[in-house]
Parts: structure tokens; sequence; C-alpha cells
């Protein structure tokens, strides 16, 4: 699917979509819990189908029900056999290797995209200590089998907050107690948080120190009554874009939330003042990785240089964001260079139309598109469907919001 986007501010009302980092927890707590949980509020999106596919596999009964209500009977019986297809979902991959270990079903994992890519060494390696057998060859498929057991666990905190939260979910579930010991200073930290958050509210307890987890085992999920809040990742789109002249309403968000995507509130409260006049920001992007590619777009409209650092984990996502937002924009006029571990952003004037690839990657698409409200000409984003991973209404509110965005095909 090709999108042509004609240039106009935008306006009006948008409820924002469920935070995809709290649905795919709520879904993966509520089947490890005896009985019934009722998660309201969740939006449909490629990644979250496939949590709902994995706990499925693994024996939970999930219903998808209309207004984004899911109920889920909890795994009674875990499947002694799972075939789990990922998807393209790294969240989905990473959180349901130690599960499907801690219930000891034998399990194969499938994706696509660039999730084979994916790195998952920190699993072979610890959980192979823990009596689990990988059938791994840096590619997928690949193969667990065996019972995982307590212990410590070491963990990297500067690959990926998800092995950690993936152990959180699982080490529960064991007989004994065990520790998840930081190596290293943990990036991504807000992630771990709202996992922490949502296992209170399905009864799990954490002890949580500097440097380490420790969990208690022998804990029972309870079932438990959700409804998913806003995703502030997706709202930051829309933000950026009344930063950039549009007027937009945003519903559905929670100002309590734990999220680190709130950051994007902060961020443009420093760089523009009175309202108006865009500066430039600096920005430590270890926590708000999701955030780099509209920030991106932001940056190219301020006064004065601005910095993102802190983000070279964002090469091995859906795509190298770093390299596929800088040629998005550079394509389209812009001034972005790529660092070893961010980007530098000069400021221009304008954007001006063209033709740009999603490179398969969601937040690229959307990033372009609330671009496309600041440039001079059409731009048309080719293989734009790539949305559908976390927001296939985004086109819809988008023109829902006076947008011009209309599939097309190129010859």
């Amino acid at each position: 699917m090709d999108i042509r986007i004609q240039p106009c501010k935008l306006s009006g009302d948008v409820s924002i979509p469920s935070s995809k980092s709290y649905a795919h927890r709520a879904l993966i707590c509520a089947a490890l819990a005896s009985g019934r949980s009722v998660i309201d509020g969740i939006s449909m999106s490629k990644d979250i189908e496939a949590t709902i596919s994995a706990m499925s596999a693994l024996g939970a009964d999930c219903t998808v029900g209309e207004n984004g209500r899911i109920i889920v009977d909890g795994i009674t019986a875990p499947s002694e056999k799972a075939i789990i297809d990922c998807n393209e979902s790294g969240s989905t991959l990473r959180f349901v290797i130690p599960i499907a270990a801690a219930l000891g079903a034998d399990a194969e994992f499938r994706g696509r995209g660039r999730l084979p890519e994916r790195p998952i060494d920190i699993y072979t390696r610890e959980l192979s200590k823990n009596g689990i057998k990988f059938e791994y060859n840096n590619t997928m498929p690949f193969e667990i089998s065996g019972q995982l057991s307590s212990g410590v666990y070491e963990i990297e905190g500067n690959v990926s907050s998800q092995f950690i939260t993936g152990l959180l979910f699982a080490l529960p579930l064991l007989k004994g107690d065990s520790v998840i010991k930081l190596t290293s200073k943990l990036e991504s930290k807000p992630y771990v948080d709202i996992t922490i958050d949502c296992l209170k509210r399905f009864g799990i307890e954490i002890e949580e120190s500097d440097e380490s987890y420790i969990v208690k085992g022998s804990q029972k999920y309870i079932p438990c009554d959700v409804t998913v809040e806003g995703d502030y990742s997706q709202a930051a789109f829309f933000y950026t874009a009344n930063a950039l002249g549009s007027s937009i309403n945003l519903k559905n968000l929670n100002p309590e939330s734990v999220q680190g995507d709130k950051k994007i509130l902060d961020i443009i409260s420093e760089m523009c003042y009175n309202g108006t006049v865009l500066k430039k920001f600096n920005a430590d992007c270890s926590d708000i990785p999701d955030l780099v590619p509209i920030l991106t777009v932001l940056g190219c409209f301020g006064t004065e240089t601005s910095e993102i650092f802190n983000a070279e984990r964002l090469k091995i996502k859906e795509s190298d964001r770093l390299e596929a937002i800088s040629v998005t924009l550079n394509k389209l006029g812009g001034n972005v260079t790529v660092t070893e571990d961010g980007l530098i952003i000069e400021p221009v004037s304008s954007l001006h139309g063209g033709i740009v690839d999603s490179f398969g990657d969601h937040r690229i698409v959307m990033s372009a598109a609330i671009a496309a409200t600041m440039a001079d000409g059409d731009i048309i984003i080719k293989n734009a469907q790539a949305v559908e991973k976390s927001y296939p209404d985004f086109f819809r509110d988008y023109n829902n919001l006076g947008g011009k965005a209309n599939v097309i095909t190129l010859e």
C-alpha cells in the first residue's frame, strides 16, 4: 500500500490507541492467572495479535470481543508442545521465551521481517545454565525444550529491557527464589516499570534494588479486570504535529502514567517557547528509543542544531531506525547526520515533496506523515501498510483530523 499525502495542518479530536506495552503485559499476566480476566480498551495490531496467538499456543483461551475487550481464561494445563508465531513482534518473542521455559513447554518460535535477526543470545546463555536446551542457529525458526529452574540470572541492561521483562513474567512461576542481576546500567527502565506495575495488578510482587530484581518463587497470578491506558509513544506523533502548527486534542491518555514516552511532553515544552518558537533539544534516548524517529522530525524545524544520543540500539529494530529516519528526511530536504549512537539534526525552513520508503517500519511511516504537515509538496510513502504493526487506524485518524492521505498505485 502506497500513500500520497498532500500537506496540511491537522485539527480536531483524536482518541489515542491503547498502550501496546501495557496491552502485551496485561494479556500475558491474564494468561498466566488461574481463572478469567477481562482486558478492556485494547487496540488491535499485528504485534498484539502475535501475543494473543502465543499465549493461546501455550494453553490460554483468549476471546476477542467488540470495543477492544478481550476475555482471557488463564492456562490450566500448559501445552506440551507449542508452535509460537511471533510475526515481527520483538516483545512477543523476548517475553514468551522464558514463559514457555517456565511452563516446561517444548516450543518452536517463528517470525518474519527483521525479527529473525534480533539477538536473543542473553537467553541462550542464561536459560541454558538453568535447564533449557536451545536448537538455535542465529535465526528463526528455532526450538527450546526442558524445564526452567530458579537461580541467579546475570543480564546486561544495555541490550534490551525486554529480556528483564520476560524473566520477571517467568520466574515467579518457579518453585525457588531467583535473582536478576544487572551487569550494566539498565536502559529503557520505564518499560520494566510498566512490567512491575502490571505484575502487581495481577498479584505478583517483585523486590527491586539498584542492581537487581529479587523474585520470590511459587507465586500465583490472580485474575484481574483491567482497562489499558492510551499509548504515549503513539501520542508523540500528534503532540509533535501540534508543536509544528497543528491543533489536535488528544484523548485517552493517563497523565499519571509511568510510560517513559510521556517524556515527549517535556522535550516539546523545553524546545517550544511561548507555544510558537522552536529552538533545539538534546535528548538522551536510552530510556525512550521509540521517540527517536518523530523527535528527528521535530528537530528539523528548530532554530538551532538538535542532537539525539544513546540510541545505538535502534539499529536492530524493525529497521535500522537511525539510518531509516535520516534517509527519509534527507530525501525530503532535511539535514540529518547519523552518529555512532544517535543523530545530529540541522534545522531547515521547510521540507519538500518526494517519494520515501517505509523501510517496513511503522514508526518511519507515521513520522513521514507528520513531516508532511510541514512540506511544500506532496509526499508519497511506499509500503505504508507497515503501520498495521502497531497503529492500523493511523491514516483513518489522520484523515479525520483533516489530513489528506490517500492510497495510490505507483507505476
